[in-house]
Parts: C-alpha cells; structure tokens; sequence
C-alpha cells in the first residue's frame, strides 16, 4: 500500500484498524501486525478476538488469493511471518484464558527429503487458522511420527514429500499407524508436488492437499465433522 507510511494505527477505529491488519497481513507487515496487537490489547480487546478477526481472518484472505493464484509462495510466507510475529505476542495471553484451539497437528518431512518450504508453509497457515502445529521438521522415520502422536495425541498427522523415491514412506508410517490400532484415531493428510489423489487413496490417507490453502479448508472440514459426531453422539 503506497499511502502506508501516512496511516498513523492509533487513530483508526477498531473496525478500521482490524481492516488495516488484514491489509497489512497481506502485504507481509510484521511491524505494523505488531504495532496493531498491542494497539488492540491496550483497548481491552480479548486475545482470542484479536487471533480470529484481525490474524485468523487476514490469513484467510490471502490463503483464497494463494489458493487463486494470485499471491505466490513468497508473498505468502510473508504473509505468514507478519501472522507469526503477532501470534507471538498473543500466545501466552491465550495460554492463560484458555481460549480454544480449532484442533492439533503434527505435521513432518518423511525419512529421506529435506524438502521444508511447502510444510512450512502449511505450518504457518494452519497456526494462523487457529490450529497447534507440532512441526517434526525433515527426514522424519516411521518412529518420530509414532511418538510425537504418542505424546501430542493429535488430531491430524500432515506428511510431506517432495522426491518420488521418498512418497512410498507415508505408506510405511500409515501401515504402522494401523498396527497400533490408532489409524481410525486420527485424520491423514499428506502432499508434496509429485503426489496426486490417486496416490493418497493407494496408500490409505484421508485426503491429498495440493497446497497449504487446502490443507487448512481440509482440515478445518475433519475438525468441523469431528465437532458434529462428538455433538451428534
């Protein structure tokens, strides 16, 4: 935004200002999401408020614009890095009121790629749709993935692969996920460029995400299903 240097936060009203996060979450401006939380708490605005209609809300935006093909990687990831920023000042205000997680996900690199951009892009936009993102990192074994499902009880396990030679693994961690009788336990969802439907059916994943805006509508749509048989049962 060209006139960016001329708003001065503190004057704009609430609805303004919470309109002018949005806007600056889309242009990656980690100073001024910053500067606009605190501006938000100081007017008693509630943690959980400020991460739903300010952050969660302006990362929706652009996860449509990514998913459209009119934002890109880059200007995503920092997009994500200005959420981060404030996120970081809220964490340990929500900590404290306990306000509610939309779900928990361990997500990893499997065993033999190093390949992080598109997890970690998916890591930012799921913490900035409100979910707990446990992030293994790359070159995760079969073993990795079990403990940390183990110690986090996760509601969605996310899988990555960028090399061909590397995509067979999630079957592994899949097959094993089943033999501890957990697989029904838990929502699968893998991706990675070289992946497709087909191949997510083949090796028995609940759903492909081609980038990290579906895997958040995609995970949001297992949460919201979970929420409906809990009420339902």
């Amino acid at each position: 935004m060209a006139d960016g240097d001329d708003i001065v936060l503190e004057e704009l009203n609430d609805s303004e200002l919470v309109k002018q996060m949005h806007d600056d979450l889309y242009d990656g401006l980690k100073d001024e999401i910053e500067e606009a939380v605190h501006i938000l708490l100081r007017r008693k605005w509630e943690p959980y408020r400020i991460l739903t209609e300010a952050l969660v809300e302006g990362m929706r935006i652009v996860g449509i614009d990514f998913r459209d093909g009119i934002l890109f990687v880059p200007e995503v990831l920092m997009s994500a890095n200005a959420m981060k920023a404030g996120m970081a000042i809220l964490k340990p205000l929500l900590a404290e009121t306990g306000a509610p997680r939309v779900g928990k996900m361990v997500i990893g690199t499997v065993k033999g790629d190093i390949h992080d951009i598109g997890k970690n892009l998916v890591t930012m936009m799921m913490e900035g749709a409100g979910f707990e993102v446990i992030d293994l990192g790359i070159n995760n074994a079969v073993e990795k993935y079990l403990d940390a499902i183990a110690e986090h009880q996760p509601d969605i396990l996310g899988m990555s692969a960028l090399l061909t030679t590397t995509m067979p693994y999630m079957k592994v961690v899949i097959d094993a996920l089943k033999e501890k009788g957990i697989r029904d336990d838990i929502v699968v969802l893998v991706g990675g460029a070289p992946l497709n439907e087909d191949f997510a059916k083949a090796i028995g994943a609940d759903s492909y995400c081609r980038d990290a805006a579906v895997a958040v509508e995609t995970a949001k749509q297992y949460m919201m299903r979970k929420h409906n048989q809990r009420a339902a049962g």
